[in-house]
């Protein structure tokens, strides 16, 4: 029985889909190998958002030889948007590489694997498709630790944004049948998860229709919140353009819906957002943060932002900091600009931003957002938070960690308390990135 072993890079979606092909594989009579010893095969399911990104695979590959060399059976696959972006130029530039697989053609996995070790040929099925959504499999809960886990409501983007490679690497937008998604959210309720983070490229687009009957993310919100009251409902990722009123109301009326909202905002330039194609203004952005504030003034706001984009000035560097003091984003994904091929930036935008320049603007977003989650976390000393505790803290076995609603990490001393249940815990201190506490009253073992 071939053993396959699954290393995954980027994003949740990325996690996500790796769950996926573990479930495909399984059925077909594959083991999803522990250790990369044990391995016939070695999957990589990679990111290409950044050209770091690209790097990073580049040199993991390269690592990879090394283990060949010891097991000259083994096979290694490359999968997801790399593969996507590349398709069989991969194959060429990376000998060791035996097949590439894009995210919308997992199902073919199988049949390619045993190609690739019958035939001794390479492989390669990159098509996308417009109505793969993956709805009938269950994922395999991969190095989980039985407590949260993903759930993939839709696939794809068509927001093409300037600078974004993902709308390319995985298609056009499709949405998965919400009884399917409330069925998978309610399979993990009864099987002990205490929290779903819904995933999507913009999860504020899903909307599934059959018939009359039209459903979209706010009313899909609602029904897996129902699943039950204690199961924490999270999502990710918003896009500003969508984030509706209705879908606030619903998530200040459901206890169980975590109040965290993360809205990439890239730029606080007007100029940039349209060169960027973000189809909104800093005011559009502001009213919606104001929107939130309204309908959970305790909500957390994180956000995506780009250092350094085509022509930015220093006047827009400015105004990106500008927002950031406006906002005081809880916490914040800083990156320099990275030129991906066959975006738009690409073909229509120079990249004339020097790199020591992109980073000395990148190291002052940073130092402000610093300061700002300092300022933030100082403001809830003496506050009382549920937190769902989720594992050991990394730097001592005598305590435990967990997220409040907020999304905030919470460490404190464990005494007789288990991953798994829900506990009151009272800030006492904190660092930028901590909160730390300590527990009060009656704990709870649900």
């Amino acid at each position: 029985m071939s053993k396959v072993y699954i290393e995954t890079y980027g994003c949740q979606m990325n996690f996500a889909d790796s769950e996926i092909v573990a479930s495909l594989l399984q059925k077909e009579g594959y083991t999803i190998a522990t250790e990369l010893a044990e391995a016939d095969y070695v999957l990589i399911n990679t990111c290409a958002i950044r050209d770091n990104a690209e790097q990073r695979i580049r040199k993991r590959l390269r690592e990879l030889r090394a283990q060949q060399q010891h097991n000259p059976r083994l096979r290694i696959g490359i999968l997801g948007c790399m593969a996507e972006r590349l398709q069989s130029q991969l194959m060429v530039e990376e000998e060791n590489v035996s097949f590439v697989v894009g995210p919308d053609a997992y199902r073919r996995l199988p049949e390619l694997l045993a190609q690739v070790r019958r035939q001794g040929v390479k492989a390669a099925e990159t098509e996308l498709s417009t109505t793969e959504t993956y709805a009938d499999i269950e994922p395999v809960r991969l190095n989980s630790n039985g407590i949260s886990a993903y759930i993939s409501i839709m696939r794809g983007c068509q927001n093409y944004c300037a600078y974004c490679v993902v709308p390319y690497t995985r298609g056009r937008e499709r949405s998965r049948d919400p009884e399917t998604i409330v069925a998978e959210a309610r399979s993990l309720w009864q099987q002990g998860y205490k929290e779903v983070t819904l995933l999507g490229q913009n999860v504020n687009s899903y909307r599934w229709k059959e018939g009359e009957t039209v459903v979209g993310f706010p009313e899909l919100m609602r029904r897996v919140a129902e699943v039950s009251p204690r199961l924490r409902v999270r999502f990710a990722t918003s896009h500003p353009k969508d984030l509706s009123d209705q879908l606030l109301e619903v998530m200040a009326k459901y206890d169980n819906i975590c109040k965290c909202i993360h809205l990439p905002v890239q730029s606080g330039s007007d100029r940039m957002l349209k060169l960027m194609n973000r189809h909104y203004d800093s005011a559009w952005y502001l009213d919606r943060i104001a929107a939130i504030r309204r309908y959970m003034p305790d909500c957390s706001i994180t956000t995506d932002v780009i250092a350094g984009f085509c022509s930015e000035t220093e006047e827009e560097h400015q105004m990106t900091l500008e927002m950031f003091r406006k906002v005081r984003y809880d916490y914040a994904y800083m990156f320099k600009f990275s030129m991906r091929p066959n975006t738009y930036a690409e073909k229509h935008l120079v990249d004339d931003i020097p790199d020591e320049e992109k980073t000395r603007r990148l190291e002052e977003i940073i130092a402000l957002q610093g300061q700002i989650a300092l300022e933030n976390n100082q403001r809830e000393i003496g506050k009382t938070y549920e937190v769902l505790v989720e594992g050991e803290s990394h730097r001592s076995k005598a305590q435990l960690f967990g997220r409040n609603s907020q999304n905030k990490v919470i460490v404190f001393d464990r005494h007789d308390v288990q991953p798994g249940q829900y506990v009151n815990v009272k800030v006492v201190r904190c660092t930028a990135a901590t909160l730390i506490g300590e527990l009060v009253g009656e704990q709870s073992a649900q």
